[in-house]
């Protein structure tokens, strides 16, 4: 197995017992998982090329069914990254 150099570090101090023992710090915990929270539900405009075929029907689907067609794109574009679905290409 590879190991990157932190790892190899980290085995090394544990094999020779020089572990160091650090402060809990509950409120820099909380504040890292707000950060967290708060990265996680940024959005960031970008500007994509589509087919106009393809805009168009990805248009007609979300009016079809009452929402913007940027939901549906956002909608896909986080079902693969979360691997809930899988493209063909």
């Amino acid at each position: 197995m590879n190991y990157s150099n932190e790892e190899l570090e980290l085995l090394n101090d544990i094999e020779s017992g020089n572990i160091k023992s650090v402060p809990f710090d509950n409120d820099k915990i909380k504040q890292m998982a707000k950060e967290t929270r708060q990265y996680n539900q940024e959005k960031k405009q970008i500007s994509i090329n589509l087919k106009r075929s393809d805009l168009d029907m990805i248009k007609q689907r979300a009016d079809n069914i009452g929402i913007s067609y940027q939901n549906i794109i956002q909608a896909l574009i986080h079902n693969y990254t979360s691997n809930k679905i899988s493209i063909n290409i």
